[in-house]
């Protein structure tokens, strides 16, 4: 440990490959960690969604420690994209993945703001988005960003998002993603927190056809 990362109590792998292994956080309130009960909870959804994870393809867009595409590859993802836009945050992600001896080929971690430079080419395309973003981020912008990356190819027609938010932001993300095309799979609440699980819907991928 050193005086730039942090071990966060309770902060570990859920289940999988790497269950029980702990991840470093990023120091400060710059990063908003997802709980373990509310990430086993969104993960549950994802399986329902999915039938499971594997070769899932992920995009961990706000990636902060990175602990939802490392769960998800730990439950069986072929392969995890982050990005993380905050300097000190994405150098706790690279710490994460090569302590967890894992392969450029299956986790890539992008130092970005994914709002102003989206992946562009992704093969095969994403088919599960995770997006927590900090509450502050506009839900048009966020779930714009997600809906461009299926009209353009690089997420599936059907991709499946996960969108953490303020429970304030409840009805500013039901309203963008009815303008955005995207269906509603479940909604489920934690306190100050709302957990959306979204899949792209037909007028994404008719947009991208």
């Amino acid at each position: 440990m050193t005086a730039r990362f942090q071990k966060e109590v309770g902060m570990r792998i859920i289940a999988g490959q790497f269950r029980g292994r702990t991840l470093a956080a990023p120091k400060g309130d710059g990063t908003r960690p997802t709980t373990d009960r509310v990430r086993e909870s969104l993960m549950s959804a994802v399986f329902s969604q999915r039938g499971g994870f594997e070769d899932a393809v992920v995009l961990d867009a706000f990636a902060g420690s990175g602990a939802l595409g490392l769960e998800a590859l730990s439950r069986g993802a072929a392969r995890a994209v982050f990005y993380e836009c905050a300097p000190e945050a994405a150098k706790v992600v690279q710490r994460n993945v090569a302590n967890l001896g894992l392969e450029p080929a299956r986790a890539t971690v992008t130092r970005a703001d994914v709002i102003e430079r989206a992946p562009q080419f992704a093969r095969p395309p994403f088919d599960l988005i995770f997006l927590d973003p900090p509450y502050a981020y506009d839900a048009m912008a966020v779930l714009g960003m997600a809906a461009g990356l299926v009209e353009r190819g690089v997420a599936a027609p059907d991709a499946i998002v996960v969108y953490e938010h303020s429970l304030a932001g409840n009805d500013a993300s039901a309203l963008a993603a009815a303008e955005l095309g995207f269906e509603f799979a479940s909604r489920k609440k934690y306190g100050d927190t709302t957990v959306d699980v979204l899949r792209a819907g037909e007028r994404a991928a008719s947009d991208n056809d």
